[in-house]
């Protein structure tokens, strides 16, 4: 099946998002397991900050560097068979992965070739899943669908972890590969038969220079768009050590056990799980711009406390803490976009975001995993907690500068 034209959808629920909600959970539990599995195997080989720079680097840059083109891929064709394709590129590289694994070839390079391809595919996926929300959700509905969204996802994210520590664990982290390649084929078996709305894509001779050239002036021309751009990618800079030193620094403060690794991520989720379901209750963000604002000063508040929090049950507590914003945060910014973009421009939208939130993450880490070898993980939190805090202030002020001066304007 592919798109075809459909009417206005009222409810909630209706078979097309509960189908999609469900292939495309399973597909990102399947990619989770995989994620924490390889993470925590480099650094208990490791215990190594450049390591964890290397493979962070070949999990985001070539996510970063297909971004761009994806976004284009996802205004011109089909955004249902874009995602599927990519699912089953993923798939036949973790497959590989899985049986070079089994005939004894664990060497960490290899890991990052499969981090690298995995990328790829992720970053085909990644604009084609955003843009087509609308699609299939009623604008009314959609910050309700996004907390619902994430209220699974978190379910998942608590599983994921456990699960990639039992893998690691009882058997090795081959058979998390396989996991992912079966949760990879459901997914794309379920998402067949999902019908999805046409929508109106842009005419004449295609070209890939043009019409990004078109989304990026589109996205800057727009200051909501821009202000949203810029002041993420100064915040997804300074996450990173939070979102990619932390397993590390768990190894370090508090011990190299796995059930530890384990808690760490599944105490971040906990308060994901937390948080999405106050998003699926409330239902609506009237002011999303206050609300990002609040959640990076959350953000912040959550790293500084992170860099002094002793013992290990405070440092979940706090990471528990930190978890409740990441839902507020994400569905803010995703349903703020798909309120105010055009749906033919949405996949461009949607990968210049990406891009520019992703490339963050890795020139991050280019400063401070090698640095993270250098001076403790603790300090790093306690600086850009700081920063963050700033960060999610000035936001919200130039924004409304910005809703006070087109005021004055129309005067």
């Amino acid at each position: 099946m592919d798109e075809i034209p459909g009417k206005k959808q009222e409810k909630l629920l209706n078979p097309s998002i509960v189908l999609f909600l469900v292939s495309q959970n399973l597909s990102i539990f399947g990619s989770s397991v995989v994620a924490y599995s390889i993470i925590w195997y480099v650094t208990l080989q490791t215990s190594s900050g450049t390591w964890m720079m290397l493979v962070t680097i070949a999990s985001m840059v070539p996510h970063v560097l297909i971004s761009l083109y994806s976004g284009v891929w996802a205004d011109r064709y089909s955004r249902k068979l874009l995602i599927m394709a990519s699912d089953g590129f993923i798939a036949l590289a973790t497959l590989g992965m899985f049986i070079l694994f089994r005939m004894g070839y664990k060497h960490l390079e290899l890991l990052l070739v499969v981090s690298v391809i995995r990328a790829l595919g992720s970053g085909v996926q990644s604009p084609a899943v955003n843009a087509i929300f609308p699609q299939l959700v009623p604008k009314e509905h959609l910050t309700r669908i996004q907390g619902i969204n994430q209220s699974v996802r978190s379910v998942l994210m608590l599983l994921s972890p456990a699960v990639g520590g039992v893998v690691l664990s009882l058997m090795d982290l081959s058979w998390a590969f396989m996991l992912d390649v079966s949760t990879a084929f459901i997914a794309i078996v379920i998402f067949a038969f999902i019908k999805v709305r046409r929508i109106e894509r842009t005419d004449g001779v295609f070209s890939v220079r043009k019409d990004m050239a078109e989304g990026l002036s589109y996205t800057f021309g727009n200051p909501v768009l821009k202000r949203l751009v810029l002041y993420y990618a100064f915040a997804y800079f300074l996450v990173t050590p939070a979102a990619i030193l932390t397993p590390l620094l768990v190894e370090r403060s508090f011990g190299p056990e796995i059930w530890k690794l384990t808690a760490n991520e599944i105490a971040w989720t906990a308060g994901s799980l937390v948080g999405g379901l106050f998003i699926a209750l409330k239902g609506q963000f009237q002011d999303k711009v206050k609300t990002i604002a609040f959640a990076l000063v959350g953000f912040g508040i959550g790293f500084t406390f992170l860099g002094i929090a002793k013992p290990f049950a405070l440092y979940l507590a706090v990471m528990g803490f930190v978890g409740l914003f990441m839902p507020i945060l994400a569905t803010a910014e995703t349903v703020l976009i798909q309120e105010i973009v055009e749906p033919s421009k949405m996949g461009r939208v949607f990968s210049i975001v990406d891009l520019i939130s992703s490339f963050s993450l890795p020139l991050g880490i280019l400063l401070y995993g090698p640095l993270s070898d250098l001076v403790s993980i603790e300090s790093l939190l306690l600086v850009s907690g700081v920063l963050l805090v700033l960060v999610g202030f000035s936001y919200y002020r130039s924004n409304r500068l910005m809703e006070v001066r087109l005021a004055l304007n129309r005067q």
